[in-house]
């Protein structure tokens, strides 16, 4: 079974206002002091109010749970001791937009020089999954079959709910605000990695993208590790729900190079449909009809995430992960996704309910 590895993005809020709070440097000095956590494992994003952690290269998603719940706590503990408190939203529910502070890094002032009026308000947060691959020919491939379940990995993964102070509409609203950048939405489809590495740096060459970091489609091949990276994700509440989000994406990876390597025929999706089909997800994660991308139809959220469940049984229990997945799929349609959550926080109990539900959640295992 092919290993994986996780990046989740966190916000450090106020713990009253649930303002951002410019404490990123504080907060990760406090981590490392403690001695708990290899100084790579977390790092600072382009606000400084955002923080970063990686996984090692996991084998299970237990390896993964342990990894993720040990920086929560540490997490939780520092942004406290801070004078701030940690959150796992994909947006932040209140936003300072006229001067965020960003991380003393050469590289976001260049972003913000290149992009101003975007930088300003990226108060976004994703969930990042890489999964390992043979080569880097058969993962370009292998991508191009997984373009069509994208959009269902956002409706499973939606909680960015709500922005500047009000429910935006939309169950993913990270997943609308972030297509402002060049290299936004499904990826297309390559000829094989040359073909991949060419288009890239056919970008950097006129100036649209200032590195390869700034290939933000919902998968990519990573230019770090032999891994594909699904950025389709919202980060998440609670750990279980991540390695739910993880285990699914694995699964979907390692099936889409089986049947590369069996080559097996694949259908190709017109762009527009995909694209489509990403913003219907976005608006109503799973509450109501999805798009079966597969027929170019709309089908109740149920029916297309059970044929996204057996489209990649066989890997789901290789890995032995199909119980959890399936018992974490009927969680999310009882329960709600993190968006329906948050927003229940919000009309029962105001902004002190949201700061609970963010506080509970974090630490949950």
């Amino acid at each position: 079974m092919a290993t994986l590895g996780i990046e989740e993005e966190y916000f450090l809020l106020d713990p009253t206002s649930l303002m951002p709070a410019w404490v990123s440097a504080e907060v990760s000095g406090f981590i490392h002091g403690t001695g708990h956590i290899p100084d790579e494992d977390v790092q600072r994003e382009l606000l400084s109010c955002q923080l970063e952690t990686s996984t090692p290269v996991c084998d299970t998603l237990d390896e993964a749970r342990e990894a993720l719940v040990h920086f929560r706590k540490e997490l939780a503990a520092a942004a406290i001791k801070a004078g701030a408190r940690a959150s796992s939203s994909s947006t932040t529910p209140r936003t300072e937009r006229r001067n965020p502070e960003l991380t003393d890094k050469q590289r976001y002032y260049d972003l913000k020089e290149g992009a101003q009026e975007i930088v300003t308000d990226q108060y976004v947060n994703g969930l990042h999954v890489h999964v390992g691959i043979p080569d880097r020919d058969t993962g370009v491939l292998a991508m191009n079959r997984i373009r069509r379940w994208l959009p269902a990995i956002i409706a499973l993964s939606a909680n960015s709910p709500l922005w500047d102070d009000h429910d935006t509409g939309f169950a993913s609203w990270r997943s609308i605000h972030f297509r402002r950048w060049p290299l936004q939405g499904c990826p297309p489809e390559f000829a094989d990695a040359a073909d991949y590495d060419r288009r890239i740096h056919r970008m950097l060459g006129i100036g649209s993208i200032i590195d390869t970091g700034l290939v933000t489609w919902l998968a990519r091949m990573s230019e770090t590790y032999p891994t594909i990276e699904v950025r389709a994700a919202d980060s998440q509440l609670e750990v279980r729900d991540t390695l739910l989000l993880a285990g699914i994406i694995r699964g979907l990876v390692v099936t889409a190079i089986g049947e590369v390597q069996a080559r097996q025929a694949y259908q190709s999706i017109d762009a527009e449909l995909l694209e489509g089909a990403v913003w219907h997800s976005a608006r109503y994660g799973l509450s109501e009809n999805l798009v079966l991308v597969g027929e170019g139809r709309l089908e109740p959220a149920r029916v297309v995430i059970n044929a996204l469940l057996e489209y990649i049984g066989p890997a789901l229990d290789e890995a032995g992960d199909t119980r959890f997945v399936k018992a974490g799929v009927d969680r999310l349609f009882e329960s709600g996704t993190g968006s329906v959550r948050q927003l229940y926080a919000m009309d029962d109990g105001g902004v002190p309910a949201l700061a609970d539900l963010y506080a509970t959640s974090l630490t949950a295992g």
